[in-house]
């Protein structure tokens, strides 16, 4: 983490600039943190949904965007700070220190103990999901009910290492160079096909779109050198966390919690970057026209922080919020 050493402390002169402010009110956060982040104007703001009023008034939420993606809020009003639907609170980040928005993104997600020193446990979402349970849920589900410290969804699809960097390969997710020197050098450090027979894990592959941890110093270590791994090598945090976990493993009893893909499901919502790009495109050609061409488009009235969705995105999500209504994590 030699980039963010330098500075008097995180957010401040580190290449990850954060309002002396912002910095404050995050110190402020001492018990549960729910964090996400859009950068490169890459996704759409989307706002947690069926939350308690206690945690409404318990948790911190913040969500991290670029000056771009600031930009891009302001102009077609896309939040409202006013707005009694308004759960994010958003804090603009600036001199990053990568020109990769993914790997910028890589910073909150795997080292929020060092941007929320005070917080006990922390809540990470991708950008281009929308969370739609209680936050205790989540943790009582996956941390609190198996005395976890740490817990994250395998991969929906892949459980091999080797598979998934074929895979990114193959999708052109890096460049194939990269991805074959970092998979080489981990099999120089002992990593294997993945044997299910023979693993006492789930899954060597996580998606990597949800964490859910404990600020415990085990917890903190294991992302701190997670990160490290995304610094050095590619952005691809999914080819590096089993290497971190068997580094860890190999010294000290302690094990993440890995859960099935279709629990993690039952919490979030999915959105794609892909449509909200198609739709980013459609508003930026039309930013020139009429306020009422310009409300047309986002589907909104002046004011309103309804979220930029296609009628049919409308409705499926719609329909996904109502299935998961009630708040339950099974």
């Amino acid at each position: 983490m030699n980039r963010f050493v330098k500075g008097l402390k995180p957010g401040i002169g580190t290449g990850f600039d954060i309002d002396a402010e912002d910095l404050a009110n995050m110190a402020m956060c001492r018990g549960i943190v729910v964090a996400s982040a859009i950068f490169g104007n890459y996704d759409s703001l989307q706002q947690p949904a069926n939350l308690s009023p206690y945690s409404r008034r318990s948790v911190c939420f913040y969500m991290f965007v670029d000056e771009e993606t600031q930009q891009f809020m302001d102009k077609v009003n896309t939040y409202n700070s006013s707005s009694e639907r308004m759960v994010w609170k958003v804090v603009v980040v600036r001199n990053m220190p990568y020109k990769d928005a993914r790997r910028n993104g890589k910073i909150p997600k795997l080292l929020l103990h060092r941007l929320f020193p005070n917080a006990r446990y922390s809540l990470w979402i991708d950008g281009k999901l929308q969370l739609v349970v209680d936050p205790y849920l989540v943790l009582e589900r996956f941390l609190w009910r198996q005395n976890q410290t740490f817990a994250i969804s395998q991969h929906y699809r892949r459980l091999d290492l080797f598979e998934e960097a074929e895979a990114n390969k193959a999708a052109g997710k890096y460049d194939n160079a990269s991805i074959d020197a970092q998979i080489e050098f981990y099999q120089r450090e002992g990593i294997k096909h993945f044997n299910m027979s023979m693993s006492p894990f789930r899954s060597d592959v996580p998606e990597g779109c949800v964490i859910v941890r404990e600020h415990s110093p085990i917890s903190n270590l294991f992302t701190c050198l997670w990160f490290n791994e995304v610094d050095r090598f590619t952005s691809r945090d999914q080819l590096s966390f089993a290497i971190v976990r068997k580094k860890i493993v190999e010294q000290v009893s302690w094990r993440p919690n890995m859960f099935l893909d279709c629990e993690r499901r039952n919490f979030v919502v999915q959105g794609y970057h892909k449509d909200i790009l198609e739709q980013k495109a459609l508003l930026h050609a039309s930013l020139g026209n009429s306020e009422d061409t310009n409300n047309k488009v986002l589907g909104t009235r002046t004011g309103s922080s309804k979220e930029v969705l296609s009628k049919n995105r409308q409705s499926s999500l719609h329909k996904k919020v109502r299935k998961h209504k009630r708040g339950h994590v099974s």
